[in-house]
């Protein structure tokens, strides 16, 4: 298991909610969580892809499919 976290654009609850459907979507999520009160607007998720690069991508992916960004710190 690994843990990521992202700086996103997300601004409120219905950009996160803009965003699960394409999160759910990814295999090796294990659980995934947006702090809106930071001031990156992280998220943080915890994968069981063993491959750190694939996942990152896939995860950026999804959140630009929803119109927005994630950048991994």
């Amino acid at each position: 298991m690994q843990s990521l976290r992202f700086k996103s654009s997300l601004k409120c609850a219905g950009c996160v909610h803009a965003i699960k459907p394409f999160m759910e979507r990814i295999n090796g999520i294990v659980s995934w969580n947006v702090d809106l009160t930071s001031p990156d607007k992280t998220i943080d998720v915890v994968s069981n892809v063993p491959d750190e690069k694939e996942i990152v991508e896939e995860i950026q992916n999804a959140v630009r499919a929803a119109g927005y960004k994630a950048e991994i710190i």
